[in-house]
Order: structure tokens, then sequence, then C-alpha cells
């Protein structure tokens, strides 16, 4: 009975790695540990949110609509459990993609706000949080790639043969994806100059 036992072995792990259920496990780490970078970097930009809304106050107390608009982004954002059941929640992923789409849209027009005000534009803690959010974005960008491939190649393997025999008879399901329209909307960074025309030389 030992003497089969071993083959036996060796021929399950064999078969395990050559039917996709390895790569499902790896891609699947990959996912989880890319999806937690495009959290953090979303989380970072949030916490940028009140020092900036703060500081926009103090210079165009006025503006009270871009204002509340940034506020309530934030906090739609701040309402979804980002949890890592989410990336499986077609659904709840799309809310998610739509707050932040809210939320990079509300800061696009907070940002603008400040071409009507020089003095904000040369408030030094302004350009600094300016500079810091900027940066975020970018690294949004950069993470939500990351996350993009991780999950395709994931998709990949769950719908080829033989790995999706292997998906279905271990309950692996396809992941949403951040869609190209969305993915259009959300990756430019807010801009701090919009339509202001150059002055004349």
């Amino acid at each position: 009975m030992r003497n089969w036992l071993l083959p036996i072995m060796l021929l399950l792990s064999l078969s395990l790695s050559g039917c996709g259920y390895n790569t499902l496990q790896s891609t699947d780490e990959q996912i989880k540990a890319s999806w937690s970078e495009v959290l953090n970097q979303y989380q970072r930009r949030a916490d940028l949110v009140p020092n900036l809304v703060n500081v926009v106050k103090g210079y165009a107390a006025h503006e009270k609509d871009v204002l509340t608009q940034v506020t309530e982004a934030r906090a739609r954002v701040g309402s979804i459990q980002a949890t890592p059941e989410l990336i499986n929640d077609e659904q709840a992923f799309a809310k998610f993609q739509q707050a932040q789409a809210q939320m990079s849209s509300a800061l696009s027009r907070l940002l603008a706000v400040s071409e009507s005000y020089p003095q904000l534009k040369a408030d030094g803690v302004f350009r600094d949080l300016q500079a810091q959010l900027e940066g975020t974005e970018n690294r949004i960008t950069v993470a939500r790639n990351r996350y993009i491939k991780a999950v395709q190649e994931y998709n990949v393997t769950v719908r080829s043969f033989p790995g999706n025999l292997t998906a279905m008879m271990f309950g692996y399901k396809t992941k949403p994806n951040f869609s190209v329209e969305n993915e259009k909307e959300i990756s430019t960074a807010p801009k701090v100059d919009f339509g202001a025309a150059p002055a004349a030389r």
C-alpha cells in the first residue's frame, strides 16, 4: 500500500498544478495584494480632503456648493465597506467605482476654484496639499493598473481550459474589474487649471 501512496500523491500534485489550481491560488493572492494597495491609496486621498477643504474655505468660504460636494463625496466613499469581499461582488464593486469617480470629480471642481483666488493659489499649505493630492492620484493610477492586470490574469485562468474546470470544482468565479468607461473617467488626476485662458503677453 505504501508503495502506491507516493506515486498517487505525485500524480495528484502534478494534476493539480497542470489544471490551473496553483495559478488560481497565486493570482487570487496577487489580486488581494493589489486591491489592498488600491484601497491604501484611495484612503490616502480621502485623508487629504478635510485639510484641503479647510484651506479653500479660508479663502473661498462662499463657495459652499463646491465645498459641500467634496465633503459629501468623501462621506459616500467612507460609507462603503471596502472589505476583501467587495472584489467578489460586481454590484458592490460598481458602487465603489462610482463613489471614487464622484470624489475625483468633486476634487477637480474644488481645485478649479483656486483659479479665482490668487491668494489661495499662493498659499504654501494649499500648494503642498495640492502636490500631495497629485502624487496620490498618480499612485492610485499605478495601483489600479496593477489590480487590473492581476484580475485579468486571474479571469483568463478561470475562463480557460482546463483551469475553468478546476475553477468550477473549487467555486472560483471571475472577479469584477474597473470598466473601460470608468477607467477613462477616474484615471485622470484632478487638474489645477481648468480652462483659465492664458494671459496675453
